[in-house]
């Protein structure tokens, strides 16, 4: 019989428990005890619910208050130096500064850097090191929740991010080179192997997804030496678990490790099936990632089944059924949803659901007879969707197939279009602007859901939508910024707001899934062809405009990111939904020009995200990408003003697909790397617009002018002042106003400060 698990669950809780206990944590509300109380009854929900989905097994330590990234490098004792002092005296609040920064009478500490993990739309803290670094193990939190799964009845198997995953992830401060750290790392992190062990631990699974990634000699020398230590040292069982996609070249490294299981991704990469089950030693587990944990749809069980029986006939009792990666990355239970369109609510699968129709899969494989009834009829559903009208529009198909390379054209380059708006705008070197939201306070989320609720009147909830637009525009005014946005707050989300108002989109009630922290975000379902009914976005920019003599940003999120962080049909490939939605938005960016808005903002975040892990795949995604984006900006008059934003990304991967994108502005998130990611611009000399961000949003700390100021002298020194701009590093919408107002007029001080010293040397 197969055995049935999961590399990993979700955090949140179903109704977002531990969101709210963290920030009423962090508002001083609830005490820490409280708070790792929530934490401990989620972990034991969540067991509970897995095993009685079907699950022979569960993993532990895959659970986080934060991000499981920081939480390994807490376990090995890389502390950076600057919060020792506070974790030593709290670690709880030692941890959290890491996280997300603290600013008080005491301590002023920026947080770490935070970046995706993988090609996720999930968010880790980046692991900060240094030549020399000391590492000890810290194994209570992995040994405490192992005996919290033991103690219950579950059979438990304890998860840690592998050694050399960890040192890929992370970042020196000196510019040495992570992986020259392993044998100063391996021996505090097989402390925490041995601590496992001591607990009863039998298997332990190792993640180690950078193995999909393309290696050097280095790495591949580092995997080599570092698992050789660990077979000699360690008393378990290990499980070498990889994810995001095929092991390709890594297959032999993979495979050679003296491990005693190894886990692969099927779902991303069924085409390994075949090379794996051939290079797997005889006396090695194999883990078989069968379904996709990172999407949400009824698997087909005409590919599936196949390729468990195949597996089953190879493997006999070494067969492990499972998902591709940890299922951190789906809502939790689909039964919850009881207001989807049509048939989408039999069509989905969400965590709950994914461990069920591994126990059915593993079930029928043995001769259930009601295990391969079930599948069958489950084979009729997912054949039923493919063919719906919900799903399939032949007008949308048709617009999609009459492209032609001029849909993606501007109609002048950017050197004539820059003396264009120049004239048109009138603004200053070092423009300030913001990226687009503003504080959603909880008075109005509170007026959101009474209006959702049915409790509170249209024109009431209008009225009160106004009001904070117009705050929005005098805080502006008073602030004395450049180039204004209207805020935002009838928008509960970037991308769901759009999905809401495109068809071809579902939304859930509690599809909740975690970005960051406690930052969590309910992605769009994408089921069938995509098309805009009606304008989504003018009607609010033109009021904001009406407000105010300043140039007001229309703002859009983009194709690529509507895509990346929505939950995608599997019937299309990704590339033609991508168009779908870029011609739907084309409309809107028309409209909002016709309307009279002169620069319009298509948010473009996820870009970098989507990026595929192995070079080889790069210049297919970034053609149909970069596509997308111009299909969308396209055919607009050379005064209107395109921007676009992204956030973390690596950009010397993509620098110049950013150029070929052609937006007149790009903002982009650079404040916790102080400046670093312009490295990139300055290689590539680029040539339009850029606002690298100056001041963190993603931390409650104020930023002084003084480090503003710094910034903006670095960029300054590979920057013309004539293509800066000035900006925040994201959007403003989870910070609070007080915060707020004081970081935004001490931003616009240091710009209106660097202006004058530029004006005093010419």
């Amino acid at each position: 019989m197969p055995h049935v698990t999961y590399p990993g669950f979700p955090r949140i809780g179903r109704r977002r428990e531990l969101k709210r206990a963290l920030e009423s944590h962090w508002k001083g509300e609830t005490p820490a005890a409280e708070l790792l109380k929530v934490a401990a009854d989620l972990r034991q929900r969540h067991w509970k619910l897995a095993r009685d989905a079907g699950a022979d097994g569960v993993p532990v330590n895959d659970f986080s208050l934060y991000d499981h990234v920081l939480d390994a490098a807490v376990s090995v004792d890389a502390i950076p130096s600057r919060y020792r002092a506070l974790f030593e005296r709290d670690a709880l609040a030692g941890y959290f500064a890491m996280a997300r920064g603290r600013q008080d009478n005491q301590v002023d500490l920026h947080a770490l850097e935070m970046t995706k993990w993988f090609d996720t739309n999930y968010h880790y803290i980046v692991p900060e090191l240094s030549a020399g670094q000391r590492f000890a193990a810290r194994p209570d939190k992995a040994v405490a929740e192992f005996r919290e799964a033991t103690e219950t009845g579950h059979a438990a198997r304890p998860v840690v991010l592998g050694p050399i995953t960890f040192l890929r992830l992370s970042k020196t401060i000196d510019g040495s080179d992570p992986l020259a750290l392993l044998d100063a790392l391996l021996p505090a992190w097989l402390g925490v192997i041995d601590a496992l062990a001591e607990a009863g631990a039998e298997w332990v699974q190792v993640d180690e997804p950078a193995l999909v990634l393309d290696l050097d000699e280095a790495t591949r020398d580092a995997y080599l030496r570092a698992y050789a230590a660990i077979a000699k040292h360690a008393t378990v069982r290990i499980l070498l678990a990889t994810y995001f996609g095929g092991l390709d070249s890594n297959l032999e490294l993979a495979v050679s490790l003296p491990v005693a299981g190894l886990h692969v991704d099927l779902a991303r990469a069924p085409e390994q099936l075949d090379a794996v089950l051939d290079a797997l030693p005889a006396d090695k587990v194999l883990s078989a990632g069968i379904l996709d944990g990172r999407n949400v749809w009824l698997s087909d069980t005409t590919h599936i089944r196949p390729r468990v029986e195949t597996l089953h006939r190879r493997l006999g009792d070494r067969l492990w059924l499972s998902t591709s990666c940890s299922l951190l990355h789906t809502p939790i239970d689909a039964s919850e949803e009881k207001n989807l369109p049509g048939q989408l609510g039999q069509w989905l699968s969400f965590a709950r659901q994914k461990i069920s129709e591994l126990r059915r899969y593993a079930d029928a494989v043995t001769g259930d007879l009601a295990a391969k009834q079930t599948l069958d009829r489950q084979h009729e559903i997912v054949a039923a969707r493919l063919s719906s009208p919900e799903v399939v529009r032949n007008d949308v198909r048709a617009r999609v197939r009459g492209l032609t390379p001029q849909f993606g054209q501007r109609r002048s380059a950017y050197a004539h279009r820059v003396a264009v708006q120049r004239e048109r705008f009138g603004l200053p070197d070092l423009p300030t602007t913001t990226i687009g939201s503003f504080p959603q306070t909880i008075e109005l989320r509170t007026a959101r859901a009474s209006h959702r609720s049915g409790k509170l009147a249209d024109d009431a909830y209008l009225d009160i939508l106004r009001e904070e637009i117009r705050h929005a525009v005098r805080f502006q005014e008073e602030a004395g910024i450049d180039v204004f946005v209207h805020g935002e707050p009838e928008r509960n989300d970037m991308v769901e707001y759009f999905g809401e108002q495109l068809e071809g989109y579902g939304f859930t009630s509690l599809g909740w899934v975690q970005s960051y922290g406690s930052r969590c975000v309910k992605p769009p379902i994408i089921f069938g062809d995509v098309a805009r009914p009606r304008a989504m976005t003018v009607e609010w920019s033109a009021f904001a405009q009406s407000l105010t003599d300043k140039p007001m940003k229309g703002m859009l999120t983009g194709p690529v990111t509507m895509l990346q962080w929505s939950f995608v049909r599997d019937d299309l490939p990704r590339a033609e939904v991508c168009r779908q939605i870029a011609l739907a938005l084309r409309d809107e960016v028309h409209d909002l020009e016709k309307a009279g808005i002169g620069i319009v903002q298509i948010d473009e975040p996820a870009l970098r995200e989507g990026l595929p892990l192995r070079r080889a795949d790069w210049a297919a995604y970034l053609e149909w990408a970069v596509d997308a984006f111009r299909i969308a900006a396209g055919g607009v008059s050379d005064a209107t003003q395109v921007h676009t934003h992204m956030c973390y990304s690596e950009f010397n991967d993509i620098i110049e697909a950013v150029a070929a994108m052609d937006a007149d502005v790009i903002s982009i998130e650079t404040s916790r790397s102080r400046m670093e990611l312009l490295d990139a611009f300055t290689r590539f000399q680029y040539p339009n617009g850029i606002g690298p961000g100056v001041y963190d949003i993603h931390s409650p700390r104020v930023p002084a002018e003084g480090e503003m100021a710094d910034l903006v002298a670095r960029a300054l020194q590979v920057l013309r002042p004539d293509q800066l701009w000035i900006n925040p590093d994201c959007g403003l919408k989870t910070r609070g106003w007080p915060e707020v107002s004081e970081a935004l007029k001490g931003m616009v001080a240091v710009a209106r400060a660097a202006r004058a010293r530029l004006v005093a040397v010419t």
